[in-house]
This record gives C-alpha cells, sequence and structure tokens, in this order.
C-alpha cells in the first residue's frame, strides 16, 4: 500500500502541479474551465486505455513462463522510474516556468484555449500512464494485494490533489526542489527493491545464480512478514533473507540511478 500510495502521490502531483499552475494564470480566460475539465477527461480515457493493454499484454506473454514474464515487467518498471527521476532532475526546475508561460500566452491571446485541452491532457496521460506502468509492476512483485493497492493509490491520489492545490493556491511554503528530491530519494529506493525482486524471479526461473542464499537471515531480528518488514519491504525492499544477486541488482539500480540524477543535476546546473 505505501508504495502504491508514494508512487500515486508522485504522479497525480505532478499533472495538479502543471494544471494548478496553468489555472492561476489563466484564471480570468471565459472558458477556461470547460477546457481544463476536458483536457483532464481526454488524459484519463487514454490512461485507461493503457491499462487496458498493459493486461491485454499480460495475457498474451501468459505462456512466457511466469517467473520470467513477472522480471520483464519489473525490470521494465525500474527502466521507466529511472528514466523518470534522472529525467525530473534535470527539468523540475523549468516544470513551472513552461507552464507559467502556456498560461500567459493564453491569457494575453497570444495562444488559443484549445492549448489547455493539449497541454493538460498530454500531461495527465503521460503521468497515468507512467502509473498504471508502475503500479503493475508494484503488483508483480508482490508487494499488495488489488485492496491493498487501490486504497494506497487513493490515498496517494488525494494527497497529490491536495498539494497541487496548495500551489495553485499559494499556500504551499516547502520549496518544489526539496518535494521533489524527497520524493525522488523514494522513488530511487522503490526502484532498487524493483530491481531486488526482478533478480528473485530470474534465480527462480534458474536463469541467474543466487550466489549465496540466503546472503543473511535477520527474519529473528526483523520478520518481512511484520508490520514494520512489510512496511520496509514496499518503501525500500527489504527482505530478511536476500539472496546475494539480489543485493547486486539493488545496489546496482541505486549505484546507476544516483549516478544519473547526480550527472542529470550538473548539466541543468551548467545550462
Amino acid at each position: 500500500m505505501f508504495a502504491t500510495a508514494i508512487i500515486v502521490f508522485r504522479e497525480v502531483f505532478e499533472a495538479a502541479l502543471l494544471i494548478g499552475i496553468i489555472a492561476a494564470a489563466t484564471q480570468r480566460v471565459p472558458g477556461r474551465n470547460r477546457w481544463l475539465a476536458a483536457g483532464v477527461a481526454a488524459g484519463l480515457a487514454g490512461s485507461a486505455l493503457v491499462a487496458a493493454s498493459t493486461s491485454a499484454i499480460a495475457e498474451m506473454a501468459s505462456g512466457l513462463g511466469q517467473e520470467i514474464f513477472n522480471a520483464s515487467v519489473l525490470g521494465f518498471a525500474v527502466l521507466m522510474l529511472a528514466w523518470h527521476n534522472i529525467w525530473m532532475a534535470s527539468h523540475s526546475a523549468t516544470l513551472a516556468a513552461n507552464a507559467s508561460a502556456v498560461g500567459s500566452a493564453i491569457r494575453d491571446g497570444r495562444r488559443e484555449c484549445s492549448v489547455l485541452f493539449i497541454v493538460v491532457g498530454l500531461a495527465v496521460l503521460r503521468e497515468g500512464s507512467e502509473t498504471v506502468l508502475f503500479l503493475y509492476g508494484v503488483f508483480t512483485a508482490g508487494d499488495g494485494s488489488a485492496l491493498s493497492m487501490l486504497s494506497g493509490g487513493l490515498i496517494g491520489a488525494a494527497i497529490g490533489v491536495a498539494t497541487g492545490y496548495a500551489v495553485y493556491a499559494g499556500l504551499l511554503s516547502i520549496p518544489l526542489r526539496w518535494l521533489f528530491a524527497a520524493t525522488g530519494a523514494l522513488v530511487l529506493l522503490l526502484a532498487a527493491g524493483m530491481a531486488s525482486q526482478a533478480a528473485r524471479f530470474l534465480i527462480q526461473a534458474d536463469l541467474l545464480p543466487s550466489l549465496v542464499s540466503p546472503l543473511w537471515d535477520a527474519s529473528a531480528l526483523l520478520s518481512q512478514r511484520s508490520v514494520v518488514g512489510t512496511l520496509l519491504h514496499s518503501l525500500v525492499g527489504y527482505e530478511d533473507r536476500p539472496a546475494g544477486m539480489q543485493l547486486l541488482f539493488y545496489l546496482a539500480a541505486i549505484t546507476t540511478i544516483g549516478l544519473g540524477m547526480k550527472w542529470a543535476g550538473k548539466n541543468k546546473e551548467i545550462r
């Protein structure tokens, strides 16, 4: 549930941030609410199509072998999370500026209101599609039931919308760069946990050696089935009896994505 809430919050907040900034810049534009609502509806419809396609692909690949398919889904989710974090590290500072510029252009009559529909629709479609893929990865890793994922998703969505509205209303005192940095760190750990789970599936399919299994046994100290253990497993990929190959995948994901984010951040400063 916690992993679901974090992922949904991050994606919903990014979409809500863009929509909120554009809405604030176009407050006095006649009919802007209709265009905003239409854009959100179109983006959600597109995300629903992505969700349906994901299920269809899963059914088509059912003969591939459950472990191999699960590892492939998790690997793709890790790549998407890595790209997401690295991209945000280099572009987060310009998101607000670009959204504000679009809103000002529409308000001043230099752009048509239909641009609202396109920009908002694409934003919701992008974040919604990413959410579908990421949550499918969480479900594949076995980190929660459908009910717990639904609960986490609703909680994350509610907090994301509330935070986005706070930005729109001018009530958020926390600098956005801090908020993006905090959620980026959490997403980084989620990606590493998914990489570890992908390694576990590949070991079960006899495609990778376990190296040492288990590498350690911390079940007596903190069981993975306990409340705290379950929370840490969802948030940071904690396992009480991991294989050596899982640890290698975990560290490789953190190192690679972390270095990518640092490199992207430095390039942003140079520009």
